[in-house]
């Protein structure tokens, strides 16, 4: 649905390519940007009628891009969820679900996010699990931590879920037991999380319409921090669905790629791999294009589930022999990719440890060595890269996916240091190198692992490689900051780039959709401390206004 005519005029419009000064007026016609320049240039692309809107010298950029978020998840808990931030404390925790489930019926389950990385080992023995029993006044509780791999329940969820001392643990999965007695303590790693993810599946209410209600809630929010782009990076048959729905009503308030499962993933009762993939194109849509797949190939570094090319460090400080391991064998990945590819598809890869990358890497060189040039490919979170592998992102045509929410100095990187060497864990997001090599290096949120998709934060982040909110002292590997505009580009022209986007949007140019944000400040004009507090004061979408 084609927006106003309308002319932008006495502002400063960046176009979000690189050195191009900004611009005093730009013209939109049926929801596409037709002109740039000075208003008398701009006005003269547009026919009688046009509406003008005089700025008053306020900033206008480009619509953001988010390439890496969990958009119904994080639409999902916001309208249906307990939350809570992962700096709480457990008793934090435990009084914030006495207070939520003091309100729900005796028979609602509670669900809840996100608790700390860094409250694991407090998590591990079976006392919590009593304590959580005795806020919950009798009721099923599941608590996603920060991540959103891992899940801590209560003996309610064990129970309904079939869990109890005499189960083994999944492949790729653990259920922590307690140090003394062995019963499960309700702390549930990786896929052993699917058993209460199915029982959540079963015992609470889904329909196409609270999935359509989750993924519209989530792209408000979206909308509301100037976001006009993203990709899911796990998306379901109900996710696209959703979307696909939207768009029909004309109601999908951004462009939006989505990366189809591989694999379970800890999304329990739906669609997965080939199933799932042969039916994507049936959602495909004018702005929802199903064109990735997700490839979940290690875990995370605080449940010592990533994989890494050096053993993990025990809580002594001494180092064992334990290293993490992929969720596919080499060869089982190159298959996977060359498959997709054979479709068209590309993928996202998760990939939190330098071996995990390595073997991504590897996978990726087949593809390429087949003739699959036009393809795809990001490597999620790699956080931690190999020197020796930081140039086959560019000789291979991989994007970096980053989530500068994520490495701030705080909980993650604090819970990430207590198991990897000293010199590794100082060093993670080596993203001035892969930029100098010529990579393409694309921001996401990851929200809602992350507490919030605000693009400013991770901006600021990558610049400073400090924490812009303040929560934690400290300054990660500093020689690997990158300059304001280059930080503005990963979330805007490099992100378009990355998902394939940017023949409609990612910049402010002739021809491109009319995506744009208007600021409450120029990020360049402020000390760059002051950068996270940009805020959008209206984003438009296909030359319609969404917030």
């Amino acid at each position: 649905m084609a927006g106003i005519d309308m002319l932008l005029k006495n502002a400063r419009i960046y176009s979000g390519l690189h050195d191009q000064r900004p611009v005093e007026a730009m013209a939109v016609r049926d929801g596409k940007i037709v002109a740039m320049g000075s208003s008398e240039e701009a006005s003269a692309a547009l026919p009688e009628g046009f509406e003008t809107r005089d700025l008053q010298g306020a900033t206008v950029f480009p619509g953001l891009v988010d390439v890496h978020n969990h958009h119904m998840l994080a639409g999902e808990a916001d309208l249906f969820q307990l939350a809570f931030a992962p700096t709480a404390s457990f008793d934090e925790v435990l009084e914030a679900v006495r207070e939520y489930a003091a309100l729900l019926p005796t028979d609602a389950w509670v669900l809840g996010e996100a608790w700390g990385s860094t409250l694991i080992e407090e998590l591990s023995t079976a006392d919590a699990r009593q304590r959580l029993d005795e806020v919950s006044g009798g009721r099923p509780v599941v608590l996603t931590d920060d991540s959103h791999h891992n899940k801590f329940v209560n003996s309610a969820v064990l129970a309904v879920a079939g869990i109890d001392a005499s189960t083994p643990d999944p492949k790729d999965g653990e259920i922590v037991r307690d140090p003394q007695t062995g019963e499960p303590t309700g702390l549930l790693k990786e896929s052993a999380a699917l058993p209460a993810a199915h029982v959540v599946s079963e015992h609470t209410v889904h329909s196409p319409e609270r999935y359509q209600q989750s993924s519209a809630r989530g792209i408000e929010i979206l909308n509301g921090f100037g976001i006009t782009a993203f990709q899911d990076a796990a998306a379901t048959i109900e996710i696209m669905a959703a979307l696909q729905s939207l768009d029909q009503r004309n109601e999908l308030n951004a462009w939006v790629v989505s990366s189809m499962l591989s694999s379970e993933f800890l999304i329990a009762d739906t669609l997965y791999g080939k199933e799932l993939v042969e039916r994507g194109e049936e959602f495909r849509s004018e702005q929802h294009r199903p064109d990735f797949v997700k490839v979940a190939l290690d875990g995370v570094p605080p449940t010592k589930t990533a994989a890494f090319l050096t053993p993990y460090v025990e809580n002594d400080g001494h180092t064992h022999e334990h290293c993490g391991t992929t969720t596919m064998r080499p060869e089982e990945l190159t298959g996977w990719l060359l498959w997709t590819a054979e479709r068209g598809l590309s993928a996202k890869i998760h990939c939190t440890g330098d071996a995990a990358v390595r073997i991504a890497l590897d996978s990726i060189a087949a593809v390429r060595e087949a003739g699959y040039t036009e393809t795809k490919y990001h490597i999620a979170h790699g956080q931690f890269v190999h020197p020796d592998d930081l140039a086959r992102f560019a000789a291979l045509d991989v994007a970096a996916d980053i989530s500068p929410y994520l490495w701030f100095p705080g909980v993650i990187p604090e819970s990430i240091a207590a198991v990897r060497p000293d010199d590794e864990s100082g060093h993670m997001q080596p993203n001035r190198s892969l930029l100098d090599l010529g990579v393409t290096v694309a921001g996401g949120s990851d929200w809602p692992v992350s507490v919030s998709p605000n693009p400013w934060e991770g901006i600021q982040g990558l610049v400073t490689r400090q924490d812009p909110l303040g929560r934690a002292e400290g300054t990660l590997w500093p020689e690997q900051a990158i300059t304001l505009e280059e930080a503005i580009e990963v979330f805007t022209i490099q992100g378009a780039r990355a998902m394939g986007v940017d023949d409609v949007t990612g910049s402010l140019e002739v021809g491109k959709s009319a995506d744009f944000v208007i600021l409450t400040q120029d990020p360049f004009a402020v000390p760059v401390e002051e950068i996270v507090h940009t805020k959008a004061v209206e984003t438009w979408f296909r030359g319609r206004r969404v917030h």
